[in-house]
């Protein structure tokens, strides 16, 4: 497998893979380091496989899984084809859940728990992310006995490439103190809420309308420095608001986590403080 055509090993909410061409064609044409503060699944950064690259994200388990991944692959797909000889029925994947929770209420961040979370990910509903209020993994069953929890030439590659690059979980800010002029950041941020009532949450920290004011002042800061950000949210009044004066293009996308498949349609912005307006055909 060629590294540029890497795919994330987890589904995650807000993942990136149906906009990555978009994405592509807006990167700059040079730049320095590449930075992900929120990187999840990480579409893009699997996508281009920068040399230089440091990836966050403040989920911890997240961030111990791709660890994991790039330290202990072998035993960690021994674990993986382990789970994945049993037929996943509701009695197996409650049992997994269960077990993985008590890894996390014991503290016990070891390769059996990055085999778990992968594991979960594949075989839960919507293949979402969700914790209660004690950081507990609460997504029911999917239904489905047989699923693969892993492309082994894929996560092969991740590996090999992630033993380069530099995993940190830290808060977005202090995850940029080394970022200088020339270098390139995408912010995959947490999603604004499209409306008041609605559950964009999905680690117990959540991300307030405060962070999302902390973020685009950031943003500016990193522009003033001449570092080249991107930054990719729902189209609504406040991510408007709050990055005006920017370049702020409109992207149709389709929602693939959502209980409702009336509303797994959407429009999303990609904002950028360098380049032009792309012209579509």
């Amino acid at each position: 497998m060629n590294m540029t055509t890497m795919v994330p090993f987890v589904k995650w909410a807000g993942g990136k893979r149906q906009m990555l061409e978009q994405l592509g064609i807006r990167m700059p044409e040079t730049y320095g380091g590449y930075y992900e503060p929120f990187v999840g699944g990480g579409a893009l950064v699997l996508s281009l496989a920068p040399e230089k690259a440091v990836l966050n994200d403040i989920n911890q388990e997240l961030v111990h899984t791709y660890r994991e991944i790039r330290d202990h692959l072998d035993a960690l797909l021994v674990l993986l084809s382990s789970m994945d000889t049993v037929t996943c029925t509701k009695e197996f994947y409650y049992e997994m859940r269960e077990r993985y929770n008590e890894k996390h209420r014991l503290a016990e961040y070891d390769t059996e728990m990055a085999a778990l979370f992968i594991y979960l990910n594949k075989h839960c509903f919507n293949g979402l992310y969700r914790v209660n209020t004690r950081g507990e993994f609460n997504v029911p069953w999917n239904q489905k006995l047989s699923v693969r929890s892993m492309d082994m030439e894929n996560i092969k590659a991740i590996s090999a490439y992630l033993k380069s690059v530099t995993i940190t979980c830290r808060d977005f800010e202090k995850a940029l103190e080394d970022v200088k002029k020339g270098d390139f950041v995408y912010f995959d941020s947490p999603y604004a809420p499209l409306n008041p009532t609605s559950f964009d949450s999905y680690t117990k920290e959540g991300f307030t309308e405060e962070e999302h004011r902390r973020l685009a002042e950031l943003f500016r800061r990193l522009t003033d420095q001449g570092v080249y950000c991107m930054l990719t949210n729902h189209n609504t009044e406040l991510i408007r608001e709050l990055y005006e004066g920017f370049l702020i293009e409109e992207i149709d996308v389709r929602r693939a986590i959502n209980s409702d498949p009336k509303k797994r349609k959407g429009k999303e912005v990609i904002i950028r403080n360098y380049g032009e307006q792309i012209q579509h055909s």
